[in-house]
């Protein structure tokens, strides 16, 4: 089986946040939920809760971002 890229979607104090998404990404992200809650035992999960953990999975395996930030040039704050 392959291995995918999240592993168990961590219960945490949401904050809101609204995006738009094409009607195709939102099918993936249901096939992902699906695929993941096989994976790791968990219960379908829902689309919205799998946006944060891939955003942040992403961040944190980007190599010029992180090299950015280290050189102190990337912002550690919200705009």
């Amino acid at each position: 089986m392959t291995k995918l890229k999240l592993g168990t979607i961590e219960d945490d104090k949401p904050v809101r946040l609204t995006v738009e998404l094409s009607a195709a990404l939102h099918r993936d992200l249901i096939a992902y939920g699906r695929a993941l809650a096989r994976e790791t035992g968990q219960s379908a999960i829902e689309p919205a809760k799998l946006v944060g953990p891939m955003l942040a999975r992403f961040i944190a395996t980007d190599r010029a971002f992180a090299k950015l930030r280290r050189i102190g040039s990337g912002s550690d704050q919200a705009s």
